[in-house]
């Protein structure tokens, strides 16, 4: 693909993009010299020469009108342009995060049922809607163990188990959480070996993370013994919802003794995900992590919908509503 210039570099002087209609009324007085910005060192270029130039710039992107999309393990590859119709419905692309929450009970109330939607689907007890894609949703659930446990006094747990069957960015997310990651290697049926876990669990293993289906595409047989294991250990069960694709409407990851997990909405709910983005990856969790879930998330109080945080929420993990045209198009589908 050849190399697009910079858009300086396509400037000649004097060279217009734009035209603006006769001024119809009187001109606002000038404001004060001291608010005034110097001359800006901007582009001159015509209007097709820009319009040609951002357009190839967009073409560098890979998108479901130029071909299949191609990451990895998801397990949805098209996405319905439908979706984006209704993220972009005036009662949601107009508001803004900063209105009054009495002008936006719509909005709230549409993202208080996602969250409940999704915590049925996945066996959870709660859900927020906070983090912008399943590695960071990865990211939050497992800081969620580290408080979890840090709340406890439990201070010594510094690993989290990694089979090597897992999602790819496991790894990645144990270690940027502060933890030392320890590779599980699978048995010869590609599951995980029951021997072998018995032998990593301490009480310096604060979790585990495992993809069910798993990336190499196994349903694990053993997955309440490994549950019942790791509990026993002290430590929590997280689970990658990169391929729930494979499970929702057959049974709940928290049935399997999960106590947290992402769920990847682009993947089986088919929000958009052209060109690497926008994603969402909502966490969903059991009880006792409730409390340290990033905020905030939409709680109803009477008839009303407000945001409050979690108790000892671990923090925003994202600005304002998070990714919030995702999740009312993945609710109102």
């Amino acid at each position: 693909m050849a190399t697009e210039p910079l858009i300086f570099d396509l400037s000649s002087p004097g060279r217009v993009g734009f035209s603006l209609p006769e001024v119809d009324m009187d001109e606002a007085p000038q404001l004060d010299a001291r608010y005034l910005r110097g001359e800006l060192d901007l582009p001159e270029v015509s209007e097709i020469d820009m319009t040609r130039h951002f357009t190839r710039l967009s073409q560098k992107n890979y998108s479901i009108d130029t071909g299949f999309y191609p990451l990895g393990s998801c397990t949805m590859k098209y996405n319905p342009k439908v979706h984006e119709d209704v993220a972009i419905m005036p009662g949601f692309a107009h508001i803004h995060p900063y209105q009054p929450e009495e002008s936006v009970q719509g909005a709230l109330q549409v993202q208080y049922e996602l969250q409940n939607m999704l915590a049925q689907i996945s066996g959870m007890d709660t859900v927020t809607l906070q983090p912008a894609a399943g590695a960071q949703g990865e990211f939050t659930g497992i800081l969620m163990i580290r408080a979890h446990h840090k709340a406890r006094g439990d201070n010594n747990r510094d690993i989290i188990i990694v089979p090597d069957s897992a999602h790819v960015t496991n790894p990645a997310t144990a270690a940027a959480a502060g933890f030392k990651m320890v590779s599980l290697k699978s048995g010869a049926d590609g599951n995980m070996d029951l021997a072998t876990l018995e032998a990593n669990l301490s009480d310096r293993v604060a979790g585990i993370m495992l993809t069910v289906p798993s990336t190499l595409g196994l349903f694990e047989p053993n997955i309440l013994k490994i549950s019942e294991m790791v509990h026993k250990a002290g430590a929590l069960m997280y689970g990658d919802g990169a391929n729930l694709n494979a499970l929702v409407g057959h049974l709940r990851t928290g049935d399997l003794g999960f106590d947290v997990m992402h769920i990847n909405l682009h993947k089986t709910f088919t929000t958009p995900h052209g060109g690497g983005g926008p994603g969402s990856g909502p966490v969903a969790c059991k009880s006792l992590l409730a409390d340290f879930l990033p905020g905030p998330i939409v709680v109803k109080e009477g008839e009303n919908y407000t945001l409050r945080q979690p108790a000892k929420s671990i923090g925003r993990v994202k600005n304002f509503w998070a990714t919030s045209g995702c999740t009312f198009e993945r609710t109102l589908i």
